[in-house]
C-alpha cells in the first residue's frame, strides 16, 4: 500500500491513516489580497479589535485605555462579554462579528473546493477556540454559513488545543502498536513553541481512544531563544529523554512510537517540502530530516526499535477528534493560530 511502510506503519505525511483518509491538508487559498488564511488567524482578530477601538481612543473613551490590542488576554476579553461596561462589550462584540464574517468567507472558500465538498462538520482548533470569545465567534460563523444554504455544523475542538496537538498523535499509529503498552511520546512543533508530552491511551476504558489524555508535558518557547536548527533538535531530544525517564519512573509502559505534529507539507521520507518558515533555522533543507535525527538520538524505547510518524500539525490536531466523529462521514478542521491550519478527513468506518 502506497501510504504504508514495510512494517505496516503509515508513512510520514500519509493520506491514509488507520481511522481516516486525509482528503487535503495545508491548502493555501489565495485571493487578490494574499493568503486567505491571513484573514481569519489570531493576528487578524487583534487587528479587527484595534480597528474598533480607534474611534473611541481618539475621543478618550476607549474602555481598554492604553493597553495594546495584542496584549489584552483572552481572559480579559471573555470577562468583558459578561461585565457591566456596555461600551467595552460592544467593542468586543463588533470585533467578533467582523471576524466571524471573515472566518465565514474563508470557510465558504474551503467548502467550494473539490476536496472539501460534502463536508458535514468543521472543528475549530488552535488557541482562539479555547475561550468564550472563540466559542461565540465559531457559533456566529456557523449561523452565517447556514444562512447561505450550507448544511454544516461548526464547533470548537473538544480537547484543550495544546493537548489536542499531542493526543492526535495516537491516531498516526495502527492500533496493534498499543498492544501491551499504555502510552506514547508525542511532539507538537509550532512557530512559537515546541511541546512534548506523554499521552496515555486509556485504551482499557475506551478502545476507541476517546478517553486518551496528556499525563505530563513540557513546553519550550523557542521563539524567545532564537536557537539554531541543531540546537532546537538537541533541546527537543533532551525534553523527550526527560519525559521517557519520568514515565519509566512512574511505571508507564511506553510504546516504541513517537508521533510528531509539524507545520508544513510533510513528505513520505520525513522531509518538509514547504510551510516550515516559522521554525528555527531551515527545516525545509533536503539535508535535514527530523524523524531520522530523533531515531539516531533515541534508537530504542524499552526493548524495541523506535518508530516515528510525522504529519502536518493541523492534521494531528484534527485527529484528536476522531473518536467523536463517528456520526458523520466527512469532516474538517481549521486551526486558528499564527496561520490558519486546515485538513479534511473522510472516516474509514474503523476498517484498516
Amino acid at each position: 500500500m502506497a501510504d504504508e511502510t514495510i512494517t505496516g506503519i503509515a508513512a510520514h505525511g500519509a493520506s491514509r491513516l488507520p481511522s481516516v483518509e486525509i482528503d487535503s491538508f495545508n491548502v493555501e487559498l489565495k485571493d487578490e489580497e494574499g493568503f486567505l488564511g491571513d484573514r481569519a488567524n489570531k493576528g487578524a482578530f487583534r487587528e479587527i479589535l484595534e480597528k474598533w477601538r480607534k474611534p473611541l481612543r481618539k475621543s478618550g473613551e476607549d474602555p481598554f485605555g492604553n493597553e495594546s490590542s495584542e496584549k489584552i488576554s483572552k481572559k480579559e476579553l471573555d470577562a468583558v462579554l459578561t461585565d457591566d461596561d456596555p461600551k467595552a462589550a460592544a467593542i468586543v462584540h463588533s470585533a467578533i462579528e467582523e471576524f466571524s464574517q471573515e472566518l465565514a468567507h474563508v470557510t465558504r472558500r474551503f467548502l467550494k473546493t473539490k476536496a472539501w465538498e460534502k463536508t458535514e462538520r468543521i472543528v475549530i482548533g488552535g488557541g482562539f477556540s479555547d475561550s468564550r470569545l472563540g466559542e461565540v465567534a465559531i457559533s456566529r460563523t456557523e449561523i452565517i454559513i447556514k444562512a447561505e444554504g450550507f448544511k454544516i455544523e461548526m464547533l470548537p475542538i473538544l480537547h484543550d488545543p495544546d493537548d489536542a496537538g499531542l493526543i492526535g498523535a495516537l491516531h498516526l499509529a495502527p492500533s496493534w502498536i498499543f498492544d501491551g503498552y499504555d502510552s506514547i511520546l508525542a511532539v507538537d512543533i509550532g512557530g512559537t513553541n515546541i511541546r512534548c508530552g506523554v499521552v496515555e491511551t486509556c485504551a482499557k476504558k475506551s478502545p476507541d481512544l476517546s478517553k486518551a489524555s496528556v499525563w505530563k508535558s513540557e513546553l519550550w518557547r523557542h521563539a524567545d531563544d532564537e536557537p539554531s536548527r541543531e540546537d532546537a533538535v538537541k533541546r527537543l531530544v533532551k525534553m523527550l529523554k526527560d519525559l521517557l525517564a519520568k514515565a519509566d519512573k512512574e511505571g508507564f509502559k511506553l510504546a516504541p512510537f513517537i508521533g510528531i505534529a509539524c507545520p508544513g507539507v510533510i513528505e513520505r521520507d520525513g522531509s518538509i517540502e514547504k510551510g516550515a518558515q516559522n521554525l528555527p533555522g531551515n527545516w525545509e533543507s533536503s539535508k535535514f530530516n527530523l524523524p531520522e535525527s530523533l531515531i539516531e538520538a533515541i534508537p530504542r524505547i524499552g526493548e524495541h526499535d523506535t518508530a516515528i510518524v510525522m504529519h502536518n500539525d493541523g492534521v494531528v490536531q484534527g485527529l484528536s477528534q476522531v473518536p467523536f466523529m463517528k456520526d458523520v462521514k466527512r469532516w474538517g478542521v481549521l486551526t486558528i493560530g499564527t496561520g490558519l491550519g486546515n485538513a479534511r478527513f473522510t472516516n474509514r468506518n474503523g476498517k484498516g
